[in-house]
């Protein structure tokens, strides 16, 4: 366990509004920070441009101020910390840990899928662009991955273990667009904020040895990491925006209730959301969380 003082986050992409499962990672990590007398920070994933919803952000915190969620200091936007990202990229390419690379994504479609379904980069760029690729202006950085296997123990899946160079090859953390991408950001992120502990959900569990290995060539303690199962559908797909998840409803209570139970914790009787919290903080039991990577969503979270 780490010696510092915990420190946890939540941190949104302002894609939609907040739904069931968002609501789920949020109490959890909330709770997991509040429990262990730390401090829980909000941070707005927002530099994948293309994605961003004109008022999702403004969205997001009101739905999470209605919730009861307070966060303990101001929040953080992505976009505005390019600066850091760009220093890290410099550090790691100073220590020959990136290269260029200008294959398009067509021409990494044909490359061979790990047993994720993920697409292992194959090489093509790692010892240099090939003549008729120089000219593409637009390059990406890519990160490179030792022989050697990451290994981490999560706090709910248990030991995790993956070979970065069979399973996802090197990786990218700076998009051709000249914008950092997720895998860097994040590591970046977690480290300037001081943030210990990471309570997301199980979908992101894969990306996690790409972000230790990250962290590991930049000199930072990686955080502790805990992964939750993710909400699905009837259909076995994971609730989002694109699978018609219901926003969260207006009144906080029913909502906070199911996100309660679909976490196995001991039932609470509150009356109102600022019970609920009370409640919750002092019987929050990570013990309790069912050890799985997926779990059905209550019905009332879905479109039907």
């Amino acid at each position: 366990m780490t010696s510092r003082a915990y420190v946890g986050r939540f941190a949104p992409s302002p894609t939609g509004p907040l739904h069931f499962g968002s609501l789920v990672a949020a109490l959890a990590s909330c709770c997991d920070a509040r429990a262990s007398g730390g401090r829980w920070l909000v941070r707005i994933e927002d530099i994948d441009e293309p994605r961003t919803v004109p008022g999702a952000e403004a969205a997001i915190l009101a739905t999470l101020a209605r919730y009861g969620f307070v966060a303990d200091g101001p929040v953080v936007r992505q976009s505005e910390r390019s600066a850091l990202h760009d220093d890290a990229l410099a550090r790691l390419a100073a220590d020959g840990h990136l290269f260029e690379c200008a294959c398009s994504r067509r021409e990494l479609e044909g490359a061979p899928p790990a047993s994720s379904g993920e697409r292992v980069y194959p090489g093509t760029c790692r010892d240099g662009i090939a003549p008729d690729r120089a000219p593409r202006a637009q390059r990406s950085l890519r990160m490179r991955v030792g022989a050697t296997a990451v290994a981490f123990r999560d706090r709910l899946q248990g030991e995790v273990r993956q070979d970065l160079a069979r399973e996802v090859g090197d990786f990218v953390v700076r998009r051709a667009d000249g914008v950092a991408a997720y895998q860097l950001a994040v590591v970046v992120d977690d480290e300037d904020q001081g943030v210990t502990d990471v309570v997301r959900g199980a979908d992101l569990l894969a990306s996690t040895p790409r972000q230790i290995h990250v962290a590991r060539a930049l000199g930072f303690a990686s955080p502790r990491y805990l992964h939750l199962p993710v909400a699905i559908d009837p259909a076995g797909h994971k609730l989002s925006k694109q699978t018609k998840a219901r926003e969260l409803p207006h009144d906080p209570l029913p909502a906070l209730l199911d996100a309660w139970s679909f976490l196995d914790q001991s039932p609470l009787r509150p009356r109102t959301p600022g019970e609920f919290w009370a409640q919750a903080i002092a019987a929050w039991a990570p013990a309790r969380l069912p050890p799985v990577a997926m779990l059905p969503a209550p019905r009332s979270a879905v479109q039907l």
